[in-house]
Formats: C-alpha cells, structure tokens, sequence
C-alpha cells in the first residue's frame, strides 16, 4: 500500500525540523554538543581501560602520605625549598631524561634564602629541569621581548615589540634556570578539562605550553592546532612513587628502592593530597591530579599519540543519512514503529561500538549527535504516527458504528485491519433484503409524527436482531432493511448466520405486533436472503461515505424478498440453503420467475428444527 500524502508530510515536516535543528546546532549554537561530550567521556573511559601509560614517564607525587612522613623534617606544607634540591640532586645521579617540577615558584622564601639559594645550585647541570608558569586574568603585564625563548615565549613575524602579558614567573630562581612553558589547561563550557593548550598566541607572539616546549626541545612532532585533545591512559598505569618514600630512600644507608630506577626517564613532580588544590575535573576523574594530566599531555606528543576528533561539520551528512532512512520507514504505510525502534537501537549499538573501536587508531567520532538527533526524530515520528493511528481508529469506529455492531467494532480496531476493511473487495456473502408489508395502509390512519416513532423503534429491534448474529447492516431503504453477513469480518457460516437472524427477525415482528394491538394486525414483513459474491466496500462521495455491497448477489437477494407476497415471510435461494446443509428445515416452493432472470429460482422456506 502506498503511503499517504498526509502521512508522508508528516514525517516530512518532523524531518525538516530534525534537519534545521542539526544544521544550527553544528553552526555554532551547540544545543547537542553536550551529549557528544558527555557520551564521548563515557567511551574515553571504557577505551582507556585497555589503553596504558607509557613506562618511560615516572609521577613523583606528593600525596598525603608524604605530607604526613616528611612533617618531622621538613615541617608543614610548603615546605623549604632544599627538600626539592636534596632530592633533585639524588635524583640527577640515576639520570633521568628530564625532570619536570610541577610546582610554583613564584615568590622567594624570605625567611629562609639559602634554602633558596641551596636549590638554585642543584637547577644547574646537564638533566633539563622544566618549570611551570601561567597566564593570569589580571596583574601586572610582563614585558614578552625581555623573557627568554626557554619559557617557550617566542616572536613571530610581525611580533609587537611592547607585547605584554600578565604571568606567574618562577621569581624565586634565577633566570638562567628558567626553562618550561604554560600549564593552563583548556576547558570545555561544562568545566571538564578534555584538552591541553599547545600554544597561546598574543600580539604575534606564541606561548608553548610545557609539553611543547619539551616537544620542540626534544624533537617530537607538534600538531599544528593551537591545542590538542588528550588520550586518556589507564587511570593508575602510569608509574607512581611517593615523593616522600623516595626522598626517605635516598637518606638511607642501605637503599631498598632500584638505584637505577629512574634512569632514561622523563620525571614529573607533582601533588596530589587533596590539601593541595591541584586537582581537576576530567572525562576520567572528578579529581585528577595536575601532575598527571600533564604527565598525559607530555606522553600523547612523545608518542605521537593525541586524539584526532572528527570536526562537527562532519555531522551533518551522517545525521543527514539517519534521518533520511527514518523517514523512509516512517513514511512507508505498513510500517512498523517497534521494527524501527529495534533497527534504531542496534544502530546505535553499532555507531558507539564503531565510535569505540576508531579510538585505538586516535579517531575520535562525535557519533552521539546524529543518534540523539535520530532518536528525537524516531519518538516524534512515533508520536505522529500514534495519534494519526488514533484519529483513523476514531474515524473507523465513527464510520463502522452505523452498520456494526459496538463489540465487532472494537475487535476491528483492535486487531488493526479496519483500514484494509475500507477496501473495495470481493468477498462471499449472504444478503439480506426485509420489507415491511401492510405499512401503506397503516401510514394513512396515523400522524407523521407516529408512523416515524413506530419506524424508529422497530427498525431498532431489528437492527438489534441483526448485530446480534454478527450481520452488517447495509441501508434503510424507505421501510425497508437491507444487511449482510461475510464482510468486513469474514465468516465461514454467513449463509447459517443470516438465515438465524431473518427467524429471528420475524420472532422480533410477531412481538412488536403484539405491542401495538389492533394497530399491528396488517404489519407484517417479508425478507430474502441470497448467497454469493459480491464487492464490499466504502462507496461514495467525500462528504459521505457507507459501506456496502453491490453486485448481482445483491440484486438477486432484493427479487427474492419481493416474491414473499402469499408465499412465505422468509425465502432464502437454492445457494443459500446449500451452504446451510442441515442447520434448518426447509419447505421447497418451486420455482419462480424474478426481473432480470431468464431461468427461474428455486425458492425455500427456512424453519427452525423441532427436534
């Protein structure tokens, strides 16, 4: 069955809508970008749980636990500045790659300047030692041309020569241990950290961060964005030794810790105690420690190994491409939501386990928009889809209600067949044709107003009669009744049924008769039934339609009740009494010549059985 006009503009508006929403939300407007976030943090997470840290790259932490081993000596946080040389001087003997010292430095210890001065001394030797600084909202601004290029401060062409920006500077050493760059991490409009800055242009000027500075210095390959997004490692994979296990270690005179543990390694010194506030909010963690995003930053350009995210321009065509086989489903009469909703849902398993695995090659897919998109299209679709279904069930039982009976009404609509129902079809049945006789006369001894009231209620009993054998009444033609069995509902024993209901319409008018004493004594009916083909369907104009049957069967069902007259109130033709095999008895009265037949029909007179 073709689709109707209505229907396919339905889904078609719901489509440009899907469509428009889409194309302004990838234009900048991001309503459903969250939804890429969100779930793509969920599939970092899940990725990451195969996907482990480099073991070159060593956290230094102090945590808790070396806040509370070191308190003796070196006294409540922060602590005196030889700690850090102490240790980094210990450290420089296993030689490490390099050593990064995720701490700030940024006002000298008053109160103890040789403590400063001691780690001044320990900065200077072959390991790099690499320092943070960061860009501040406000304060004084820093002159760029007169810091140096190991900060990762470097002019571009056409520099501005006064360029100036506000900075956190490792004031408390000398400047000829300066060397490092940014640590300000990038985070999205919902406060969750999910890139790292590369570089911050000003006036012409670049600001590498941290680990692109330690890219350029040691020759890894930089993306050429101003920031990348960061691949996120197993969380705990990456090697973690307490700062204050190891500073302890070095103080013994039998070491119990590897005395080459370090060696070749790039070494992160950070915090992680919750005291400390430098932890932040990630797709792994709500409280990841600075130290180990940035470890994450400097091992995704040492190996090559950043995430590349498809640009959200991308979206369009793959939502384009859902959207547009939704509406073909949708649009397609015989269509089915619950199929759609399954198709829809492995689909979706499909683009996330496919979204998933791309992660191994460093592709990150933002797959969640177009499938949010396709799932408002499919529930909004099924809404149309619902309440057109319910306005065409209200309008099969507005329409059936007048030749049905209340209860085949409702199976009807239930069973989701009505619309094929309004069909034209040819279809076996038994007609009946029921004809007042004696109601001339009695229309002239009585009101208008009496003879419609007497109509109205026998036509009601009758009527009655015939719902309740499960016939269709066709028409009231004048004082006549015409119904049939066999349609819309297909009945094997529509001959059997009808010739049931047709006693027992002559039962219902010996009871009427009774109620309206001598008035009634010449009403009297008489009906006749025909067997065969015929077509059912809704036949009419736009302003109405009734369901009915046409064809010979029915004519022939019409002659038949005509030749009742000083006969028998009921005669059923040869075809009828064949189909209802031994149901009745039957009085055969011969043949009888009707308009429109050359040969006769054989007429017979039902009864019900006495034994």
């Amino acid at each position: 069955m073709s689709p109707s006009p209505a229907r396919t503009s339905r889904f078609s508006y719901a489509l440009f809508a899907l469509l428009l929403l889409a194309l302004l939300d990838i234009a900048g407007l991001g309503w459903l970008e969250s939804a890429d976030r969100l779930g793509g943090d969920l599939l970092l997470r899940l990725h990451a749980r195969h996907h482990p840290a480099p073991d070159n790259i060593v956290l230094l932490d102090i945590d808790q636990k070396s806040l509370e081993n070191l308190q003796a000596e070196a006294g409540a946080w922060p602590w005196p500045r030889a700690i850090h040389g102490e240790l980094l001087a210990a450290v420089r003997q296993q030689q490490p790659q390099a050593i990064v010292l995720d701490l700030l430095f940024n006002e000298v210890d008053r109160f103890r300047p040789d403590s400063d001065a001691f780690f001044n001394q320990q900065l200077a030797g072959p390991t790099p030692v690499y320092l943070p600084i960061a860009r501040l909202p406000d304060g004084q601004p820093l002159p760029l041309r007169q810091l140096p290029a190991t900060l990762g401060i470097v002019a571009g062409k056409g520099a501005a020569n006064d360029a100036a920006l506000p900075l956190l500077l490792p004031q408390a050493l000398e400047p000829q241990h300066w060397r490092g760059g940014l640590i300000n991490f990038l985070e999205d409009e919902d406060s969750i950290g999910r890139r790292y800055w590369l570089y911050q242009s000003q006036a012409g000027w670049r600001l590498y961060s941290l680990p692109a500075q330690m890219a350029r210095d040691f020759g890894w390959a930089l993306p050429a964005a101003d920031n990348m997004t960061l691949h996120w490692y197993r969380r705990g994979s990456f090697q973690h030794i307490s700062y204050g296990d190891l500073f302890q270690d070095l103080g013994r005179e039998q070491r119990q810790r590897p005395a080459n543990e370090l060696r070749g390694k790039i070494l992160i010194v950070g915090t992680s105690a919750p005291g400390l506030h430098d932890l932040r909010l990630t797709p792994m963690s709500a409280t990841h420690s600075g130290a180990e995003i940035l470890a994450t930053a400097i091992a995704n350009l040492q190996q090559a190994d950043s995430l590349q995210p498809l640009p959200r321009s991308s979206l369009l065509p793959l939502s384009l491409v859902l959207l547009l086989l939704l509406w073909q489903r949708f649009s397609q009469a015989d269509h089915s939501i619950s199929r759609a909703g399954l198709s829809l849902f492995l689909l979706s398993i499909a683009g996330v386990a496919g979204a998933l695995l791309a992660l191994r090659w460093q592709l990150q897919i933002p797959v969640f928009t177009p499938l949010l998109l396709a799932w408002l299209y499919f529930w909004l679709a099924a809404l149309l889809a619902y309440l057109a279904e319910r306005q065409r069930r209200e309008q099969a039982v507005q329409l059936f209600s007048r030749f049905l009976d209340a209860r085949v009404v409702d199976n009807l609509v239930r069973s989701g067949d009505a619309e094929q129902w309004q069909a034209s079809q040819s279809r076996p049945v038994t007609v009946l044709f029921s004809d007042i006789r004696g109601f001339t006369s009695l229309s002239e001894s009585a009101p208008p107003e009496q003879i419609v009231d007497l109509l109205n209620r026998y036509f009601s009993r009758q009527v009655a009669v015939i719902f309740r054998h499960g016939g269709t009444l066709d028409k009231f033609i004048g004082d006549a009744i015409m119904a049939f069995w066999g349609a819309p509902t297909d009945d094997a024993r529509h001959a059997i049924h009808a010739v049931d209901a047709a006693l027992d319409m002559v039962d219902e008018l010996m009871a009427f008769r009774s109620e309206l004493g001598q008035a009634g004594a010449h009403f009297d009916v008489g009906i006749g039934l025909h067997s065969g083909p015929a077509v059912v369907g809704l036949i009419g104009s736009s302003q109405r339609l009734d369901y009915t049957a046409i064809g010979d069967t029915v004519n022939l069902a019409s002659r038949i009740e005509g030749q009742t007259k000083g006969v028998a109130r009921i005669l059923v033709s040869q075809a009828t009494r064949e189909l209802c095999s031994d149901q009745f008895e039957f009085t055969d009265h011969g043949l009888h010549h009707v308009k429109g037949r050359e040969q006769g029909v054989r007429l017979f007179e039902p009864k019900r059985r006495t034994h």
